[in-house]
């Protein structure tokens, strides 16, 4: 079923990332000027000017161009950052990055400086540093320096990225991250879907499955490269575990009823999912270890979409137990569920954010979709989105950000579909799509990358 060796791919990746951080000197106790409040409703975008990565030789010179570029794409992706055009900084690379003249930035408006350089070692290994300048107090805020080889370029820009946006906001990025989907191609009633995994910004896209076998509901598990996955053998369900790094896939359970939506708990160690019996559905968990499953809902109605809180301790689904779809909230041994959504329509699909904060959800309301935050006590409803077609929201790690699908009518007659990923964040004021090779749907966020 695997389409290619990509586990070599991502085996080399992490071995080549034997990245050495050094914090540079004087960065340490520098006290920060600047501060972006990203609590707020509405963050007007930090201008911040991004040099080109000082590189003396051919392929250093390239690098460095390559991981400001990067860097520069992600902090103005995350919408609270205005990447000044580097053609208006007058000192060169070199220079700004030794010493740079604030008199000239702050005639551009600049409020930060991101600098760097690029050196290759005797070893073949590629010396990467940045500086991060605060540009009104005239003072370094951090500076940090990274070892890899070469090939790992992308990923240190990433990682600079998550640690720019960690100083200037005080919360964790989540730059260096991937996104496992579904790939769909072919007309809406033959439609062929693969799972695909690929960066956070859509670069190192890798096909997992050749779409002979109809794949769906892809999760990530927060405490190895694992993926959980549905997939149709013989045109029954079957929850997959698939392992990022070796490769390795094993079949978890073939069930005797229809399984939905399998999803790791916090810590790994077992997987929660919705199983349906002689045509009722109820929530189980099944402990990777002992592979024991348990039984956590008895109802008559249809209960489905099981999400860990952050702690374990709780378990957020959707039910039509009340006569209608809603959300509830249980205890992570069943017990105690609590209505927690009594608004106008459906509620579907909820995900507990990594913050233990709000939970994402769908809602159906007046023929509309929407994606939607809420409080786990059930208070602070928050529609972040309207359309025709929405669904399937999951976190980045640091619960600020939302990846979920939108489908929109196409071809003769509207009988045909297009979806596509985007994000938003959670002011529901920065939508950004992101792109992929084809059609795609149900995204999930992987955790930072250890």
């Amino acid at each position: 079923m695997i389409a290619f060796p990509y586990h070599l791919v991502l085996l080399a990746r992490r071995l080549m990332l034997a990245v050495l951080v050094i914090t540079l000197a004087g960065a340490a106790g520098a006290r920060a000027e600047l501060r972006l409040d990203i609590t707020r409703g509405k963050v007007e975008p930090m201008p911040i000017a991004i040099s080109t990565f000082h590189g003396q030789a051919g392929s250093e010179v390239q690098v460095g161009r390559d991981i400001a570029q990067v860097v520069s794409a992600n902090l103005e992706r995350s919408g609270l950052f205005r990447p000044i055009d580097p053609r208006a900084l007058i000192q060169d690379p070199a220079s700004l990055h030794s010493q740079p003249r604030f008199a000239d930035l702050k005639v551009i408006n600049a409020q930060a400086l991101v600098s760097g350089t690029v050196q290759g070692q005797p070893d073949g290994r590629l010396r990467v540093e940045f500086r991060l300048w605060d540009v009104l107090a005239e003072q370094q805020m951090t500076g940090l320096a990274y070892f890899t080889v070469p090939e790992n370029w992308r990923r240190v820009a990433h990682i600079i990225s998550d640690a720019i946006y960690k100083r200037i906001t005080g919360e964790e990025g989540y730059f260096d991250t991937r996104i496992v989907y579904i790939s769909e191609t072919g007309p809406a009633d033959r439609r062929i879907k693969r799972l695909a995994i690929m960066d956070q910004d859509g670069e190192n896209h890798r096909f997992l499955t050749d779409g002979r076998t109809l794949v769906l509901t892809p999760r990530f598990s927060p405490s190895a490269p694992e993926i959980t996955y549905l997939s149709y053998f013989n045109n029954k369900p079957r929850v997959y575990l698939f392992n990022i790094d070796t490769g390795r896939q094993e079949v978890l359970g073939d069930f005797p009823g229809m399984t939905f939506a399998p999803r790791f708990s916090p810590d790994g160690n077992k997987v929660i999912m919705s199983l349906a019996t002689s045509g009722n559905s109820d929530i189980y968990s099944m402990d990777l270890r002992t592979r024991r499953v348990d039984q956590l809902t008895s109802s008559p109605a249809i209960d489905t979409s099981p999400s860990y809180s952050p702690d374990g301790q709780r378990i957020v689904f959707e039910s039509d137990r009340g006569g209608t779809q809603q959300l509830y909230v249980m205890d992570a041994n069943g017990g105690n569920p609590q209505r927690i959504t009594f608004g106008q329509g459906r509620y579907a699909s909820p995900v507990w954010s990594p913050r233990g904060d709000l939970i994402a959800f769908t809602k159906i309301a007046n023929g509309r979709f929407h994606i939607g935050v809420i409080r786990p006590d059930g208070t602070g409803e928050r529609l972040l989105n309207e359309a025709f077609h929405v669904e399937g929201p999951t976190w980045a790690p640091n619960g600020r950000v939302l990846m979920f699908f939108r489908e929109r009518p196409s071809g003769e007659g509207n009988r045909s579909r297009t979806a596509r990923l985007y994000s938003v964040d959670l002011t529901g004021f920065n939508e950004r799509e992101v792109v992929t090779p084809l059609d795609a749907s149900d995204p999930a966020w992987s955790p930072l990358i250890p």
